[in-house]
């Protein structure tokens, strides 16, 4: 069953890292530009698995580009940890090479009872979905959509025969341990088709031949299953998937570690008005001289300076006159010494998310279709 993953991912154990070979010999200068790539392929990653596989993924890979994968249920309004942030993580792995494929799991968000479980309306809000990110900026030349419902249909028994052998692999306490990935815990009564997701969604990744998983931290649990299930295999398949997780953006409130669309005060919306983004952020907790736990900064970092290049700190000569920023680091230290004030912090930031988000309130304006949509999708009721 090996050949089914067309990989090139190792464990961290496969491959040494520089230096000395363990003969004693020197080991082979690395090539320039697979250092780029995994560079790049690095930054929008929180935790890699493994650092080694993907450089091996790029230096071995040569007949083809690698292909990332994300999953994402159409559910409600998209957020700008979901539109920004996904779009600055998509160019990214695309200049390093990469095919990206997002997987539209209009099926899963059926089985976690997103939009009540309207199969219809899910298919819409993932039609907007792709429209949001189209007008904000993500690079499509190398980005293809895939609806869950139609490929599985395709390929019914290599999917199914894929989801009853992990499913068979797994005991239950295993499997329940994955519920994060649904946003739910351990905890909840789950229904018997919630329990079946995470199977599905491990599956996923061998259905459509991944060799980099690229989703947030919340996601890291199956994608660890299916690095397992490639060690319980007989023979082992050595070819595992990368795991690149990215960061998950905190809500506006205080402790919100993740942003979340049932709470619409504490979100930031892709098509949210610039009266809306300042009256949210004004309220967003932001203590002065805090970094850690501050949402207002982290923004700063995972939205602002990968998408613009730069935060610009606008504020009166008075209060130290405007400052460019192009290092996270540097916004921390002035903002621990009180040198940046929350309320300049604010008012800049609400300027920077407005520019990223205009040109989505323009598509979603003068576009009739996806104007309709959008008409659509705002009457649904989200559901948990």
């Amino acid at each position: 069953m090996a050949e089914e993953v067309d990989a090139v991912g190792v464990a961290m154990a496969d491959v040494s890292m520089g230096g000395q070979a363990p003969g004693g010999g020197e080991v082979e200068e690395r090539d320039p530009d697979v250092e780029r790539r995994v560079a790049l392929a690095l930054s929008v990653a929180e935790e890699t698995v493994t650092e080694d596989g993907l450089r091996l993924l790029f230096s071995k890979l040569k007949d083809r580009r690698p292909r990332c994968y994300d999953g994402f249920e159409p559910s409600g309004r998209m957020h700008i940890a979901q539109g920004i942030m996904k779009s600055v993580n998509v160019n990214k792995l695309t200049e390093a090479g990469c095919d990206f494929v997002f997987w539209v799991a209009d099926w899963f968000a059926q089985l976690n009872n997103k939009m009540d479980g309207d199969l219809k309306k899910i298919q819409v809000v993932g039609n907007y979905f792709i429209e949001v990110w189209k007008a904000c900026g993500m690079n499509m030349d190398h980005v293809q959509f895939l609806w869950a419902s139609e490929e599985i249909n395709r390929r019914p028994d290599e999917y199914w025969m894929k989801v009853m052998d992990i499913a068979r692999r797994n005991n239950l306490a295993r499997v329940i341990r994955c519920s994060q990935i649904m946003g739910r815990n351990e905890q909840d009564d789950l229904s018997a088709a919630q329990i079946f997701y995470p199977c599905m969604q491990c599956a996923d990744i061998f259905f459509l031949k991944a060799d980099i998983c690229q989703l947030g931290m919340d996601q890291r649990k199956v994608n660890m299953l299916a690095r397992e299930y490639c060690d319980a295999m007989k023979p082992k398949i050595k070819n595992k998937p990368i795991i690149l997780s990215h960061h998950m953006l905190p809500g506006l409130k205080q402790g919100q570690e993740k942003m979340s669309k049932s709470d619409p005060e504490s979100a930031i919306f892709m098509e949210d008005s610039k009266k809306d983004v300042a009256s949210k952020i004004k309220k967003a907790y932001c203590p002065p001289e805090i970094v850690e736990g501050n949402p207002c900064l982290e923004y700063v970092q995972y939205l602002v300076i990968p998408k613009l290049g730069k935060f610009e700190l606008k504020r009166s000569d008075a209060n130290g006159g405007d400052k460019t920023y192009t290092s996270i680091e540097a916004v921390h230290a002035d903002y621990r010494s009180g040198t940046v004030h929350p309320g300049d912090l604010k008012a800049s930031l609400t300027d920077a998310i407005n520019e990223m988000l205009q040109p989505v309130r323009d598509h979603f304006e003068n576009n009739p279709e996806a104007k309709a949509l959008m008409d659509k999708v705002r009457k649904y009721r989200v559901s948990k």
